[in-house]
């Protein structure tokens, strides 16, 4: 009787460590799903700014953007596709309906709903992301490429404050 007992327990520890496990490994990839999410937004918002911004410096941060955020979006393509993890093609439901927003209403004040809302939150939302899977990522080259990516996101947000306060015309 204490064999079968011993073999139970044995395969409910090993099924939780199992479940464990890829808990862990569906948290890294909910990240790179999120981020890639948040990527995909910035440089549909950036394309549109890169059009229709009228400052030359929202329009220089708009095509900076889409540069930077491409090439972060290609580095994140390789990783998930070495860890097996398909990412999503574009926005979010939530992302497109914001993105819809701030091409919406006065043509005046494009350039500071942009600024203020693909500038300034959507990094601040990201940076809280990456910083997040930099601590907390079980897979160390997820977590590695979160740290590296950072300081870039944060340059980014530090450009799109300058941006918020005073948007040239």
């Amino acid at each position: 009787m204490r064999t079968p007992q011993r073999f139970m327990s044995l395969t409910v520890l090993v099924a939780a460590a199992v479940f464990a496990g890829h808990a862990h490994a569906r948290s890294d990839a909910s990240f790179m799903k999120e981020a890639a999410h948040a990527g995909a937004a910035e440089i549909e918002a950036s394309k549109l700014a890169s059009t229709k911004a009228k400052s030359a410096d929202v329009k220089s941060f708009a095509d900076a953007m889409v540069t930077d955020h491409t090439k972060v979006a290609d580095e994140l393509k390789a990783l998930a596709a070495s860890k097996k993890v398909k990412l999503p093609d574009g926005p979010s439901m939530t992302q497109k309906a914001e993105l819809k927003l701030i091409d919406t209403g006065d043509n005046d004040k494009f350039d500071e709903r942009y600024a203020k809302h693909f500038g300034v939150k959507a990094h601040e939302d990201t940076i809280k992301l990456f910083e997040d899977a930099a601590k907390n990522a079980k897979d160390a080259e997820v977590k590695a490429w979160a740290e590296k990516t950072l300081p870039g996101l944060r340059h980014h947000l530090e450009m799109a404050q300058a941006l918020s306060v005073a948007p040239k015309k």
